[in-house]
């Protein structure tokens, strides 16, 4: 007898068609039958060891997370209901060019310092691991080997890659060091990360030239990877800076997928058919092109990511250097606030769209959720907090995110960065406010079009051929939520509280939330891509 039966569901299966009423039977981590009412009326249903009324629930598969920021939350918080208790089955991280894998032991440390305000020190965490296979083995064994809350993907991220062959100097990368680069680009594809990430407004990463971008994507291309690039600007310039990522994509023969793929800033403001029109323009010539969104109108960052590139040159150590200069310091100040920082995207900076969303240093508690007033306090936190800060950066566009989550090749994205005392609402919240705000209450997306965005598109870009859709062999990732009360508790002023209406989650086929609570059950793993070696494009 099979292990679970799940009765009268509502089955919204992700591919977008229509619902249906049927019991879905999942054993030994795969759906082994679905019985529909209507098709088999009059047939014995099936029975298990265990069932599930799910009268009045949706069936769906687990959601996807195409941009995550637990790359050591899933290894510190054996918990992990931020991700869990929303219907997250799989995360995608490493993004944004920076993350912990590949590295040595000087890498490491500057990695982990650059994104504190991301992930925090890391004290807690054993650094065990240099490689990403070895990042993906440890994300394996989790907690006392027995795994992690939510299954999780990998990117290798291209500014630590730079930060490995490179360093942190603003220069091309001579042919050696390319070559370097392109070795571990191709070990990490072959150890089983999907794709490739970049930081282009963070550095090192932002250092690299269109062309060693390119000779990059040709080597994921090679492995049938993605490029997923946080690209130069989303602010002044941002138009541009996607036509960059399609140009450079289309040459290397790789696909792309855009990461949080929002028009900012009060230059974006009503823009975003532009860039649409852009995609569908390169979809129609043949690209290979998605993207991911989060249902919500500020950014979130650290504040050190604002300074212009060149005051970021050279690392961490340099960074605060040239801060405590008092001279340095007011031609970062001219940048910011006259010119515009390439960490600002291009436009001048209005302090008082900068929240502080968290600190390390308990004296600067005081600072968490408020704005900033001026270049003198910024830089006061950077030098004291030593540029730790995390910021949420109100320069969104409504009209802007309600017109780029109908696109057809649209995923959903958090985001969430789970560090610092008053996070973004959207680590906790994106998709239950995905179901909840826009399907239900706007009418913005279809419920069966909204799992689609956030199951099987996803894991199509993925290629992850078992996942994201509810059928016979496929991975009982699952989700069950009530439509009528869907909803993500989370806000700007207790960006922690937990969704509502979505009382069952599994993971492998097995419940990781069960009537509104946490299990204690780790059945998340790494999820490889197996490489399959394609030839050079060119």
């Amino acid at each position: 007898m099979e292990e679970l039966v799940i009765r009268d569901a509502d089955v919204v299966d992700g591919s977008g068609e229509p619902s249906y009423r049927a019991d879905v039977v999942v054993d030994r981590g795969r759906i082994v039958s679905i019985v529909k009412e209507a098709a088999d009326a009059g047939c014995q249903r099936p029975e298990a060891r265990r069932e599930l009324d799910a009268e009045g629930l949706v069936l769906s598969p687990g959601f996807i997370d195409m941009h995550a920021h637990s790359d050591l939350a899933l290894l510190r918080d054996p918990d992990h209901s931020a991700k869990a208790a929303q219907g997250v089955t799989l995360e995608v991280l490493g993004q944004d060019g920076l993350s912990y894998a590949p590295v040595d032991d000087r890498t490491l440390a500057e990695v982990r310092r650059a994104i504190t305000g991301w992930n925090g020190h890391g004290d807690d965490i054993d650094f065990d691991w240099r490689s990403v296979g070895e990042y993906l083995d440890r994300l394996d064994h989790g907690f006392e080997g027995l795994g992690v809350a939510v299954n999780a993907a990998y990117l290798i991220p291209q500014g630590t890659v730079r930060m490995l062959a490179v360093g942190w100097e603003d220069r091309e990368a001579t042919s050696q060091e390319l070559d370097r680069m392109r070795q571990l680009v191709a070990e990490g594809m072959e150890q089983g990360a999907v794709g490739m990430s970049s930081g282009l407004t963070y550095t090192p990463g932002m250092y690299a030239k269109d062309a060693e971008l390119t000779e990059l994507c040709r080597v994921v291309a090679r492995y049938d990877g993605y490029y997923c690039p946080h690209h130069r600007s989303y602010g002044a310039g941002a138009l541009e800076a996607y036509e960059e990522m399609v140009a450079l994509t289309r040459e290397a023969g790789c696909s792309l997928h855009l990461a949080h793929a929002t028009m900012n800033f009060g230059v974006n403001k009503g823009r975003a058919p532009e860039l649409l029109t852009l995609l569908d323009e390169a979809l129609a010539a043949g690209a290979d092109i998605s993207l991911d969104t989060y249902p919500y109108t500020p950014g979130c960052t650290t504040l050190m990511a604002m300074l212009p590139s060149w005051a970021s040159e050279g690392g961490p150590e340099e960074i605060l250097r040239r801060l405590a200069d008092d001279e340095t310091a007011e031609r970062i100040r001219h940048h910011l606030e006259v010119i515009g920082s390439d960490g600002c995207h291009g436009v001048p900076m209005e302090w008082d769209t900068i929240e502080i969303s968290g600190v390390t240093d308990p004296s600067l508690a005081e600072y968490v959720g408020r704005r900033l007033d001026s270049w003198a306090t910024a830089r006061h936190l950077l030098l004291a907090d030593r540029l730790a800060p995390s910021i949420l950066q109100h320069v969104g566009h409504e009209e802007n995110v309600r017109t780029i989550m109908r696109h057809p090749v649209h995923t959903g994205g958090s985001d969430g960065i789970l560090q610092g005392a008053k996070p973004h609402p959207r680590a906790y919240g994106t998709f239950p406010h995905y179901l909840g705000r826009y399907v239900r209450e706007l009418g913005i997306l279809s419920l069966e079009e909204c799992v689609a965005h956030l199951t099987s598109r996803p894991a199509a870009r993925l290629r992850l051929p078992d996942r994201g859709l509810i059928r016979e062999g496929y991975r009982a990732d699952l989700v069950l939520f009530d439509p009528r009360t869907v909803a993500a508790g989370s806000t700007y002023d207790n960006p922690r509280t937990l969704p509502t209406g979505v009382p069952h989650v599994l993971v492998d086929g097995r419940f990781v939330i069960e009537d509104g609570r946490r299990t204690d059950v780790l059945a998340g793993r790494a999820v490889r891509r197996s490489p399959v070696r394609r030839n050079a494009t060119r």
